[in-house]
């Protein structure tokens, strides 16, 4: 029995900072300092507080030691494992008060947060099965195999009101039952999608690097309420963690009965295949990921027929993605009741959000349906760096759209969302402030889904194109109020024309943003000027000689040679050199140098 146990994040963030190599020193440091009988290192997967990693907790005492350094390792084994003391200056200082060490469920971070897909990730080893079974893992697939029939299994998801996590949010219970009785006989299979191409999204990496059982365990469950026999995770290759602990899940499942012939002693047998994705953003799609899974390039199929009646090999399929597996084991074993009695009417449960862009608090976050904007934003993410004002969000990645300021308040669910021209998507969060322009971001997402379309069917693969090109020459200064109307024909041709998904939501950028940020557009067309200072071709660089003490450090950084002056006089800017690469702002100390 050890006294203490030391959880180190391993998920891909902490890995990035080097927690293998703190993990390493630290058991180093633990045999050196004869504690190796009474101190046990656990790696685990994310705890959510991605902007402090590395990530180390002590328990019992729950200390949570932040941003660590591998020559911070020799310090907290000699004075807190070994002598019992804590090393103040590396605990998570929102921890610390006058009292002592509190709670690290009584932060901000987490005091909101109700974790259910995450409940596992940081608490346990991914890479051990009997850590999982010690959380009352598989207890759900027991209590399916032995206790209830496979309608029974789907009348838990329909009463529990879980909805997908991935896209639009479809009803599970509803999508299992079609692939249920559509087809009576003959093959079925059940899907994982674990692609997650979304940029700034990381929530179904986070699980499958945390609690790759938990998936397992859920596909088996599935399996057995439609009548499947075998399972496909598809998972892009860019996770390789994810990839490795998933092979060790499936393998530990084999060898335990879990996975395989007659699972828990009954007739039913299930097992599941890995199948790795090379980054093709279209394969988030339904259709496309099982064209992809079959060995084909990965282009979407016109439905219907729909999945759940001609899918995988032409077969009845069911496609879920991480999060949604996630919260089958838990809505099995504390039943339909308990998960409806979280989140809103028509969204039940909770969602997970990965929060970036503009925000204190990066990382990944679990709150129930209804949580506003404002509390995932300004209470839960700690607000805006620098004194910024929030400006807006993006949600669903570049299938979704921007919500402003004026809807700070709104509950987060799937009908609010779309209500105001968003999705909820798999659930990145980007956050931006009075710094971002507007009409930049959407260009953004128009060059990703251009460059990700497959280029099956007409109106995405030209119409996205077109769409670029006319914010592209908006963001010059080319553009004319008529290219604003143009542009929004363009958007709603598109999305009512394209084949799949991927198409049919591409405009979302642009027309939010035209929506809620037409003013900015026009300033671009009418006035020529980017209000954020952002677009580079309508930004032009000066100094104020009144400012300027000619230290000349901004003519020593200039790349291009754009800034001259002699020593203790003003310098100028030749604006037919300049870059606008903002260099010389970044190393003014006076505040000399403005840009407009």
């Amino acid at each position: 029995m050890y006294r203490s146990h030391v959880l180190v994040c391993g998920g891909t963030g902490c890995t990035s900072s080097g927690s293998q190599q703190i993990m390493d020193t630290l058991q180093a440091e633990i045999d050196k300092a004869g504690l190796k009988e009474e101190v046990c290192v656990v790696q685990t997967g994310c705890h959510g507080l991605c902007a402090l990693g590395p990530i180390m907790i002590v328990y019992p005492e729950a200390t949570f030691y932040s941003m660590v350094k591998n020559e911070d390792i020799a310090e907290i084994v000699n004075e807190h494992l070994l002598k019992g003391r804590i090393v103040k200056r590396l605990v998570y200082s929102e921890t610390v008060t006058e009292e002592g060490i509190k709670s690290l469920n009584e932060t901000d971070f987490y005091k909101k947060q109700h974790r259910i897909a995450l409940r596992n990730c940081g608490v346990i080893n991914p890479e051990d099965i009997d850590e999982y079974i010690g959380t009352r893992g598989y207890e759900a697939l027991g209590k399916v195999l032995t206790e209830m029939t496979p309608d029974d299994v789907i009348n838990t998801l329909l009463a529990a009101g879980l909805r997908g996590r991935g896209g639009a949010g479809f009803p599970t219970g509803r999508k299992w039952q079609l692939a249920k009785d559509l087809v009576k006989e003959g093959k079925k299979y059940v899907c994982c999608n674990a692609d997650e191409g979304d940029p700034g999204a990381f929530m179904d990496r986070s699980v499958l690097e945390g609690d790759p059982h938990v998936v397992l365990e859920a596909m088996a469950i599935a399996g057995y309420a439609i009548g499947a026999d075998q399972g496909y995770i598809y998972v892009r290759a860019e996770y390789p963690i994810a990839v490795d602990r998933l092979q060790i899940a499936i393998n530990q499942a084999r060898e335990y009965g879990l996975l395989g012939k007659n699972i828990f002693g009954t007739d039913f047998s299930f097992d599941i295949e890995l199948r790795l994705g090379a980054g093709a953003f279209v394969c988030g799609e339904e259709t496309a990921l099982m064209t992809s899974i079959e060995g084909k390039r990965g282009e979407p199929r016109p439905r219907p027929p729909f999945p759940a009646e001609k899918g995988l090999f032409e077969r009845p399929t069911i496609l879920n993605n991480v999060e949604t597996y996630a919260n089958v084991p838990q809505i099995i074993l504390n039943g339909p009741e308990w998960f409806a009695s979280m989140g809103t009417e028509k969204s039940k449960g909770t969602k997970v959000f990965a929060l970036g862009g503009k925000i204190k608090n990066t990382g990944l976050v679990e709150v129930p349906m209804g949580t506003t904007l404002r509390e995932v934003v300004e209470e839960i993410g700690g607000g805006i760096p620098n004194g910024k004002k929030f400006k807006a969000a993006q949600t669903g990645g570049p299938s979704g759209g921007c919500i402003p300021a004026e809807h700070f308040d709104i509950p987060i669910d799937y009908d609010n969302l779309l209500a105001i021209g968003s999705m909820m998507g798999s659930g990145g969060l980007i956050v931006m402030d009075e710094d971002n322009c507007m009409v930049d971001i959407a260009k953004f997402f128009l060059d990703f889904t251009v460059d990700e379309s497959c280029g099956k069917c007409t109106p995405c693969r030209i119409g996205t194109k077109r769409m670029y090109e006319m914010l592209d020459k908006i963001t010059k200064g080319q553009g004319t109020l008529e290219d604003l109307d143009k542009l929004e024909e363009l958007c709603y041709f598109i999305k009512e024309n394209s084949l799949c998904g991927l198409g049919q939501t591409a405009p979302n950028p642009v027309l939010s943003t035209l929506k809620y940020f037409r003013d900015e557009y026009v300033a671009h067309v009418v006035d020529k000027k980017c209000p954020a200072g952002v677009c580079k071709d309508l930004l032009s660089f000066s100094i104020d000689p009144d400012k300027c003490k000619g230290c000349t450090l901004c003519s020593r950084v200039c790349p291009a040679g754009a800034i001259s002056g002699t020593v203790k006089n003003p310098h100028v800017i030749d604006t037919n050199k300049c870059l606008k690469c903002g260099a010389c702002i970044e190393k003014c100390k006076f505040g000399a140098i403005s840009k407009k």
